[in-house]
């Protein structure tokens, strides 16, 4: 039988306990895509003799934050969610301060994949809150609004990180990550109560942490779970890493930063649309229902693509609403999905968010990695790999239980 929620931390007002989340969601993914305009100047500053060095400066965050994803959740589970929050937001400030002041790549590139570390807490111990205080369709509505921010946030970012940097340089936008870690700190310390007692914590010992994690992945639905959201964040990848090509094939190139940005914000609005008709649809019943729309998408869009039609700066509108369908399913079905997962482990929350982040962003890049090698101007591998895992989702959902 699934545990109920915690009736403890209920003093936080909901639409403030939304926004704190949505925070420390944004403050992720800003952490990334801030960066992109400043790696000509890094490069310029503290790698003129190689400059394709700089990139390192996203992949060592991003590697940080994956490892400390697989711990995050269990010292959770162990210590309390507020004491982990606050602990990875004060390893994020200081890391970030010192890339602030760093004075050669290797340093700064140390920095980051510290800065990285102490970000995963703000990726996996939001999930776990939201469990710890509500279940069903208000735990799904609660992660779809959260996750439109996560969404969002990378459309905007790097036209923020850009201005930033032109009025303060590259360490400017370090100091932005400063002011957004203090701002998520204060607030979380002040207005945030423990939302797990002493009493449902699992001592940190590495019986327990093997025996959780064995629990969580011995969970038929869980498995099943995450292996869907491995093909979603797989074929949302594989669009994402090709993006940029994709659309210069069709004449953008200088306007590319504005369709992406307009196609994610008319993306962003699937996670109102979720939050609005969960509660009276339920959960799995949307989310399967976004994979079907989105197989009859990107059938028809298959069908365009081998008869010739879908090519050229003529084809442009077409290739942008196909893109925008595949941004708004991932609106509507990530946040259910993640809320069916822990809505079977809540007692194991933190572990949960752990496993089921770490392996399908495992899962995601094996799929991403290969296709989009395969990308030679034409959408085809893109448009089949989101068809056959649209569909796979699809059938897969169809063997949960949906009143478990």
């Amino acid at each position: 039988m699934t545990p109920a929620p915690t009736p403890a931390a209920k003093a936080l007002p909901l639409p403030e306990f939304v926004a704190l989340l949505a925070l420390l969601m944004a403050m992720v993914a800003f952490s990334i895509d801030a960066m992109l305009p400043s790696l000509p100047e890094i490069a310029a500053s503290l790698s003129p003799e190689n400059v394709n060095r700089a990139q390192l400066v996203l992949t060592s965050f991003v590697l940080g934050m994956g490892l400390g994803t697989f711990f995050v959740g269990p010292i959770s589970d162990a210590i309390g969610r507020k004491v982990t929050l606050g602990g990875g937001l004060a390893i994020y400030i200081a890391a970030a301060t010192a890339a602030l002041w760093a004075n050669s790549l290797e340093f700064l590139l140390i920095a980051r994949f510290v800065q990285g570390l102490g970000a995963s807490s703000g990726r996996i111990v939001p999930m776990a809150l939201i469990r710890d205080l509500h279940s069903g369709p208000q735990m799904a509505k609660i992660t779809s609004i959260i996750m439109m921010f996560f969404m969002l946030i990378p459309a905007i970012a790097p036209t923020v990180g850009g201005l930033i940097a032109l009025q303060f340089g590259w360490r400017g936008v370090f100091g932005a990550f400063v002011l957004f870690g203090l701002v998520s700190v204060v607030w979380m310390g002040l207005r945030q109560p423990e939302t797990l007692p002493k009493e449902r914590r699992r001592p940190l010992v590495p019986a327990k942490l093997i025996s959780g994690a064995a629990e969580v992945l011995g969970n038929r639905d869980v498995r099943i779970y995450t292996l869907v959201i491995s093909l979603g964040f797989g074929q949302m990848f594989t669009l994402l890493s090709t993006a940029q090509q994709l659309y210069a094939a069709y004449g953008v190139t200088t306007t590319f930063p504005y369709w992406f940005g307009a196609g994610a914000i008319v993306a962003g609005t699937a996670s109102l649309f979720n939050a609005r008709f969960v509660m009276r649809l339920g959960m799995q019943r949307l989310a399967r229902g976004g994979y079907l729309m989105q197989i009859g998408f990107s059938a028809v869009m298959l069908v365009l693509v081998l008869s010739g039609f879908v090519t050229g700066p003529q084809a442009l509108p077409v290739l942008f609403i196909w893109v925008v369908s595949v941004f708004f399913i991932a609106g509507i079905t990530f946040g259910n999905i993640n809320a069916m997962a822990m809505q079977r482990m809540g007692h194991l929350a933190g572990m949960t968010a752990s496993v089921l982040s770490a392996f399908s962003t495992v899962g995601a890049v094996m799929i991403a990695a290969p296709v989009g090698q395969m990308f030679s101007g034409s959408p085809e591998p893109l448009v089949i790999t989101t068809l056959i895992c649209s569909g796979l989702a699809w059938w897969l959902l169809g063997r949960t239980d949906p009143a478990a």
